[in-house]
């Protein structure tokens, strides 16, 4: 779990802060830095387009790139960025670094799932990937105790600067850890074979049904969580209810998160990916319909569901993927996943500001969210019903 954990500090650091921290603290940069509402919408949309541009790039160029080269560049680039966004007053150039920080987390994920399936066993595969990709809910806890904290006492620039020294930090032991591990043997023979030409990546995943599957799923869960975590706030003020139940939604969304990726992949690694994705559907899916029912009582039971699902998914899909392909071909389907992922909630977003525009209301948003999630459930039944072996092991060799 050692490896497991220093890869979740850097999703802390990556996604944790590279990609949500700014949401956190730009109330308070706005007293003194000429943020507008425009910049905002701006960030928003340039961030998640990088965010989709890094994980295309590694898709086709990562299998001609070293992943420790990747993870460490891109651990030392997120500190030294985040450090300046502490010097920074342009919003153009915060902008721009924010788009930086944006890619280089897309990257950074990536590269850790190569590393990750090349030198864990088979057997507890899941269990680390969904460990390590648990490390964003960290981020979303370690972020609400710098605004707590740190903000109050000593303003929000300390923020980024504390955050960049964590950086710092993650990235020596990030580098002490790969230099033992390049050591060892991996798990896997490092060939040719061991990749998909970037001209048969695309085929591939259209082909084979476990990489398909992973895309589809990857588009529905962009599709459902990104509205449902943007729109959350404004429903709940749409329907006149305390600030406070937003705060102990995304509250109980980060604690979940935080356990749920350990056990989730124990799960799948004890018994199958594919009841692991179940489990965390169904409770996700079971929440958002108590949620839809009643939203002032089960707000709270929402953003349980969200954490339990959101957090450990990408742990639990990737531990699936290299299943049936080799580390370095997982590493670049779980980039094109990435990409649908980014396309999903683009269109979930768009799909729920029409909806807002036109009725005025955001409750049919989140019971189509809600059909898109029982959907996940309804696709999960069918590859099982369908596969070979409880995990639709199969005969590719990459």
């Amino acid at each position: 779990m050692r490896v497991a954990a220093v890869f979740g500090l850097n999703q802390i650091v990556s996604h944790g802060f590279g990609l949500f921290l700014f949401a956190a603290l730009v109330p308070l940069m706005r007293e003194s830095v000429a943020i507008t509402n425009w910049h905002i919408a701006a960030i928003g949309a340039l961030t998640q387009l990088s965010y989709l541009a890094g994980a295309l790039l590694l898709g086709f160029i990562g299998n001609k790139i070293c992943s420790t080269r990747l993870v460490l560049t891109t651990g030392f680039l997120t500190t030294i960025l985040l450090f300046s966004m502490s010097q920074l007053q342009s919003p153009l150039i915060i902008t721009l670094v924010l788009v930086l920080l944006a890619a280089s987390a897309s990257i950074s994920w990536g590269a850790i799932v190569e590393i990750i399936g090349r030198h864990s066993k088979p057997e507890r595969c899941a269990t680390h990937l969904s460990f390590a990709s648990s490390g964003t809910a960290w981020g979303y806890g370690l972020n609400g105790l710098l605004i707590l904290m740190v903000v109050p006492a000593l303003g929000w620039q300390r923020s980024w600067q504390i955050a960049a020294v964590l950086g710092l930090i993650v990235v020596l032991f990030t580098w002490r850890l790969l230099t033992k591990m390049n050591r060892q043997p991996s798990t896997q023979n490092s060939s040719a074979q061991a990749m998909i030409p970037a001209a048969e990546l695309l085929s591939t995943i259209m082909r084979e049904r476990t990489a398909l599957f992973a895309c589809v799923v990857s588009f529905l869960l962009g599709f459902s969580t990104m509205p449902f975590a943007n729109w959350l706030s404004t429903y709940l003020n749409e329907l006149q209810l305390p600030a406070t139940l937003g705060g102990y939604t995304w509250t109980i969304a980060g604690v979940t998160g935080m356990f749920a990726g350990v056990i989730t992949g124990w799960i799948a690694d004890r018994t199958s990916h594919a009841t692991a994705l179940m489990i965390i559907f169904i409770g996700f899916a079971l929440s958002l319909i108590a949620f839809v029912y009643d939203p002032t009582q089960f707000a709270v039971l929402a953003g349980f569901g969200y954490g339990l699902m959101y957090f450990p998914v990408w742990g639990i899909l990737a531990g699936w993927i290299r299943q049936s392909f080799s580390s370095t071909a997982t590493m670049q389907i779980c980039s094109i996943c990435m990409v649908t992922f980014g396309l999903g909630g683009a269109l979930g977003n768009l799909l729920a500001g029409f909806i807002r525009d036109v009725t005025g209301s955001l409750e049919l948003v989140y019971i189509i969210v809600t059909m898109a999630v029982l959907l996940m459930i309804l696709l999960t039944l069918l590859i099982m019903r369908t596969s070979p072996s409880s995990d639709s092991k199969l005969s590719l060799t990459v």
